[in-house]
């Protein structure tokens, strides 16, 4: 993507991602083109949001005389500081990881298709909440439709390779072939594709699963030999819990969010228990959005406690926020 992108468009970009429906969709698109930097650098991108816009304010129009709405079939209302998804074919150990991160108690069985739809969870990470969605296997013959809208909305896509089976690196192939051949991909980094809005990229974690099988490790070796993803790689034992620390700290890492608690004038103590995370970059602005839209224009200052201030120190709306800062907003 273009470089000297404003903070606006790329959250712009990211509701697009996120977008269930046309409206939204369009919404973000006219944002995204009003806010990109106008010079020669962007001359394609502009190209193709005004041709994506064209399309999606067409597909609205053919939506409203059929009467037939589209988004997603299913959906599941995001929560916690992101969403990760959990892919992978038959018997990769979705479901068993998702028991074993989260507070979810999925069906977990030996056979192919135990999930049939998806599933959320919470997976904790000290004083937060991650989402996770654990989704049904795709195959070279089947991928819920809903899947894809998963994929797109999520911050984060875990790519689960079977090691106790040698199938398991030709399912795991199968899967990246299938997303590939669709306008929803997997990625180092979550973005759009510059040349075709449309496209889209999910960062993407590969976890090669049972490495306490024997033959894991020579699994593992055959399939760096056949792919090259260049994603990171955490390999796991989703029952013995081997690697599930070090996955679970990476996963939260890879959200790159900032905690901020809250804190009353009238009160001595900041509420320690249940922060608000925003994304890194994020100012106080941002926060009063989020406690309530009528703050973003009452807001005066905010009185910072943290490690880039000294504690108390008054703050303007621009201030942009750090891990663990404790806010007392003065509207």
């Amino acid at each position: 993507m273009p470089a000297n992108l404003t903070p606006t468009y790329l959250k712009a970009e990211q509701a697009y991602r996120q977008a269930q429906s046309l409206e939204e969709e369009y919404r973000c698109l006219q944002v995204m083109l009003q806010e990109i930097p106008k010079h020669k650098g962007t001359d394609h991108l502009q190209a193709s949001l005004k041709a994506k816009i064209a399309k999606t304010k067409k597909d609205m129009e053919l939506e409203k005389s059929s009467g037939k709405k589209s988004g997603l079939s299913i959906r599941i209302p995001r929560q916690g500081a992101g969403t990760v998804v959990l892919l992978g074919g038959t018997n990769a150990g979705k479901s068993q990881l998702m028991a074993s991160m989260t507070n979810a108690k999925p069906k977990v069985a030996p056979h192919p298709f135990t999930t049939q739809l998806p599933q959320p969870g919470m997976m904790p990470w000290e004083d937060v909440l991650v989402q996770m969605i654990d989704t049904p296997p795709i195959t070279p013959d089947f991928l819920e439709p809903s899947t894809y809208g998963f994929i797109r909305s999520a911050d984060l896509a875990l790519l689960m390779l079977d090691l106790g089976d040698d199938d398991g690196v030709e399912n795991c192939l199968a899967v990246m072939e299938r997303l590939n051949a669709t306008r929803t991909r997997l990625g180092k980094e979550s973005c759009l594709d510059e040349d075709d809005i449309g496209l889209s990229y999910t960062q993407t974690f590969l976890v090669p699963n049972k490495i306490d099988v024997p033959g894991a490790m020579d699994r593992l070796e055959i399939f760096h030999d056949l792919a090259d993803f260049q994603f990171p790689e955490f390999p796991i034992s989703a029952t013995e819990l081997t690697g599930v620390e070090e996955l679970r700290n990476a996963i939260y890492h890879a959200l790159h969010v900032v905690r901020v608690y809250t804190k009353l004038p009238t009160s001595k103590t900041a509420d320690m228990d249940r922060p608000f995370t925003l994304r890194e970059g994020s100012t106080l602005l941002d926060l009063a959005g989020l406690i309530h839209k009528d703050y973003i224009e009452k807001l005066k200052f905010a009185r910072i406690w943290g490690s880039a201030v000294h504690d108390g120190t008054p703050m303007k709306g621009d201030y942009v926020l750090n891990d663990c800062d404790i806010c007392e907003l003065h509207c």
